[in-house]
């Protein structure tokens, strides 16, 4: 459970953190209305407080995580919401982000 729980919170935060940044560049870079820009700023203010819900009590570890999600999550963006094609490295990249996300949040550790 605590699994699918941190899985979950991570492709929410990604959303909302990448959905931001993707609404800030529309309005800037894209030539979008102003109002895109203030609802990426509502976006990435969400993604703060889905950062806080993770099971983990521990800031650094679970920004370090959401790292490695967010490098994965953006090329997903990417290719669903402006075409993007990845190649191998990009695709490669984002498996070892990805790995390294679950070294951080699934390791066995000692309780004390």
């Amino acid at each position: 459970m605590a699994i699918a729980k941190t899985t979950l919170l991570f492709v929410l935060a990604a959303a909302a953190e990448i959905g931001g940044a993707w609404l800030v560049w529309q309005s800037v870079r894209e030539g979008k209305d102003w109002w895109w820009a203030g609802l990426g700023v509502i976006a990435l203010g969400l993604y703060g407080f889905v950062a806080t819900l993770q099971p983990d009590a521990h800031f650094g570890r679970i920004l370090a995580a959401y790292g490695g999600v967010f490098v994965a999550g953006s090329l997903a963006w990417g290719m669903v919401f402006d075409g993007f094609r990845p190649d191998r490295w990009d695709i490669a990249g984002s498996v070892i982000c990805l790995a390294g996300v679950a070294v951080i949040m699934f390791a066995p550790r000692n309780a004390g």
